[in-house]
């Protein structure tokens, strides 16, 4: 399971055997079914997940009780409730499957091992970091000032499959949108 994992870190930085190693040494390989919960809001997140295959998703509750979907994640990425975990806090986000999933995870004490004894790990989580604050801030600017369908079209255009695994209503909210719109918007684009 780690061979992803490893074959994304290699073309972002050089990376070596003992390094690969190490990867593998830290980094846990587990399977969850569908809509499991891998991290739950009021505790501080266990783990960081490298999804292998499947869909995960963050998500809180809002005021009315609904749930907000915050994040989708697409194989392969990174996912968890991430200022919370480092920053070993509680959550007020929910880390869930959304279909069944592989997955490699590390505690936050072995990604600190792992970035002081891996030169390459360490340039490639700076590398995942910047990546993920240009996604949020990129993804901030869509909801503020792309309209629906344009938001639906950019996530089909990069995201294909996730029309096909993830159920409406969690692409729905994580666009910012109901569901009945969503409906309406896809029922036009396909005339």
């Amino acid at each position: 399971m780690h061979e992803q994992l490893v074959k994304l870190i290699a073309h972002n930085v050089p990376f070596s055997q003992k390094e690969q190693a190490l990867c593998e040494q830290y980094f846990e390989p587990v399977l969850f079914p569908k809509k499991c919960i891998l991290e739950e809001e009021g505790k501080i997140p266990k783990y960081v997940y490298f999804v292998v295959s499947g869909f995960v998703r963050l998500f809180h509750y809002n005021d009315k009780g609904d749930e907000v979907t915050t994040h989708i994640n697409c194989p392969p990425g990174f996912i968890t409730s991430y200022v919370n975990f480092i920053n070993q806090v509680k959550s007020n986000e929910n880390v869930a499957c959304v279909t069944e999933c592989e997955l490699l995870r590390i505690t936050r004490n072995n990604l600190d091992v792992l970035t002081q004894q891996s030169t390459a790990f360490k340039d490639f989580s700076i590398l995942i970091f910047q990546q993920s604050l240009a996604y949020n801030e990129n993804r901030s600017n869509e909801l503020a000032t792309l309209p629906a369908e344009q938001r639906y079209q950019k996530l089909i255009d990069n995201y294909p499959h996730i029309v096909h695994s993830v159920p409406l209503q969690y692409i729905a909210s994580f666009l910012g949108m109901n569901p009945k719109s969503l409906s309406r918007i896809r029922k036009e684009m396909i005339r």
